[in-house]
């Protein structure tokens, strides 16, 4: 095998236990990688604004107003108003939505993390400088892409 096929043969492995995590998550969970992502915010502020949650979890603003659109409609996630300010509407989780989350598997990008905070930073260097590479050689330089680990399209559950 040559070395760029051990290359596409790695890659190919990263995006297959990306979507195996993702189809366990549905599958136990019943969300999906981003999902799982804004309520893991939510529960760790209190509450947030769309646009909060959507810096916090590097997504766009439409995309978590949709998200939560879907968590709110399965009850997971309940949206109040400010007190201080009625134009403000903040998410907050609900007992379900922290049932739910409690009872979820682990997200892949939290084992791998575990892993990388272990490395040198010299490694950490090296593996950053790899893939922004691999990445480039993809032309996929300017595709959006936030650090949650999924595939297919985001809010189809």
């Amino acid at each position: 095998m040559s070395d760029y096929d051990e290359i596409l043969v790695s890659i190919r492995r990263i995006t297959r236990a990306i979507d195996l995590q993702s189809k366990k998550l549905v599958k136990q969970a019943g969300l999906t990688a981003p999902q799982l992502i804004i309520l893991q915010a939510l529960r760790a502020t209190g509450r947030m604004s769309p646009s909060a949650v959507a810096k916090s979890v590097s997504l766009s603003q439409a995309t978590v107003t949709s998200i939560l659109d879907r968590l709110e409609k399965a009850k997971l996630v309940r949206r109040e108003r400010s007190t201080e300010d009625k134009r403000i509407v903040f998410a907050c989780l609900t007992s379900d939505g922290l049932k739910r989350l409690e009872e979820a598997p682990e997200l892949l990008q939290s084992g791998f993390l575990r892993e990388y905070r272990k490395l040198d930073d010299w490694e950490r260097s090296m593996i950053i400088s790899a893939f922004q590479r691999v990445a480039t050689m993809m032309d996929a330089d300017d595709l959006d892409a936030s650090p949650i680990l999924d595939v297919g399209e985001i809010g189809k559950h």
